[in-house]
C-alpha cells in the first residue's frame, strides 16, 4: 500500500470523517424536506445550491473510499448501497428522468450505512427474514381460516362487515391491530351472544401470540447480532495483540544481533 493510499485510507476510517459525513447526510435531508415547499423553494434561492453541496460531497466521499479500498469496496454490500444512492442522485430531474426526481430521498438512507448501530439493527432484521416469512404465513393461513369461518357464520348478521370472503378478511386484520375491532364485532355479538367466544380465541391467537412472536424473533437476531460483535471485537483485539508480540519478537531479534554485532567488533 503506498503512503498516500495510506493516508486516504487513514481519514475515511477516522470517526470524525465519519461524523463529518453524517452530518452531511443530516443536512441533506433536511434540504429534501424543505424542497416539498414549493412557496419555500422559491424564496429561498440557496436550497438548491445547498443540496448539490452535499451531493458533491458524497462524490467525494466515494471517490475517496473506492480510492482507499480498491476492490474490497466493491464487495461490500453497504459501500454498494452507498455508491447507487450517489449515482441517483446524480440523474438528472428533468425530462425522461423526471420521475427518478423522488428517489433522491434514498440519500437519507445513507445514515443506515454511516451509522454502525444502525447496520447491526439492518443485519438483525435481514437475519430475521425466514422466521419471519414462517410466521408470516401462519398469520396468513390464521386470518385467512377465520375469514372463511366468520363468512359462513355471520354474513347474514353483518353483511357489512363479513358479507364475503374479502370484506370478512378486511374486517378481522382490522380487529387484529386493534382499529376500532370493537364495534366491528358489536352487531355479532349483539345479535349471537356467544360469538364472543369466537372473537377472543381470534384476537388472542392472532395479537398476542403470532404478533409476539414478530418480536420474539426479531429480538433473538438482534441478540445474535450483539454476540457476533462481541466475537468480532475479541478477534479484532487478539489480531492487534499477535502483530505487537510480532513485533516485539522481531525487535528482540533485532536487538539481539546488534549486540552480537557489537561484541564481535569488540
Amino acid at each position: 500500500m503506498t503512503p498516500t493510499r495510506a493516508r486516504v485510507l487513514a481519514l475515511v476510517e477516522s470517526s470524525r470523517f465519519q461524523w463529518f459525513i453524517i452530518a452531511v447526510i443530516v443536512v441533506n435531508a433536511a434540504v429534501l424536506g424543505l424542497e416539498t415547499s414549493p412557496q419555500l423553494v422559491r424564496e429561498a434561492g440557496w436550497l438548491a445550491p445547498l443540496g448539490w453541496v452535499t451531493v458533491a460531497v458524497f462524490v467525494v466521499e466515494i471517490g475517496l473510499r473506492i480510492f482507499a479500498h480498491r476492490g474490497a469496496f466493491f464487495r461490500d454490500g453497504w459501500s454498494l448501497f452507498d455508491l447507487f444512492v450517489v449515482a441517483v442522485a446524480l440523474i438528472p430531474a428533468s425530462g425522461a428522468f423526471g420521475v427518478l426526481r423522488v428517489l433522491r430521498v434514498l440519500r437519507v438512507l445513507r445514515l443506515l450505512s454511516a451509522v454502525r448501530s444502525m447496520r447491526r439493527v439492518v443485519a438483525a432484521l435481514v437475519a430475521t427474514l425466514p422466521g419471519m416469512v414462517s410466521i408470516g404465513a401462519l398469520l396468513v393461513m390464521l386470518v385467512y381460516v377465520s375469514g372463511v369461518v366468520s363468512t359462513q357464520l355471520f354474513s347474514t348478521t353483518d353483511p357489512e362487515h363479513f358479507g364475503d370472503l374479502p370484506t370478512s378478511l378486511l374486517s378481522l386484520f382490522q380487529v387484529m391491530t386493534g382499529d376500532d375491532w370493537a364495534n366491528v364485532i358489536r352487531p355479532v355479538t349483539d345479535a349471537h351472544p356467544a360469538s364472543w367466544v369466537f372473537f377472543i380465541a381470534y384476537i388472542l391467537i392472532s395479537t398476542y401470540i403470532v404478533l409476539n412472536l414478530f418480536i420474539a424473533v426479531a429480538v433473538e437476531a438482534l441478540e445474535m447480532q450483539n454476540e457476533d460483535d462481541k466475537r468480532e471485537i475479541v478477534d479484532e483485539v487478539e489480531e492487534s495483540e499477535r502483530l505487537v508480540l510480532d513485533a516485539v519478537t522481531e525487535l528482540r531479534a533485532e536487538v539481539a544481533a546488534l549486540r552480537e554485532e557489537l561484541g564481535r567488533s569488540r
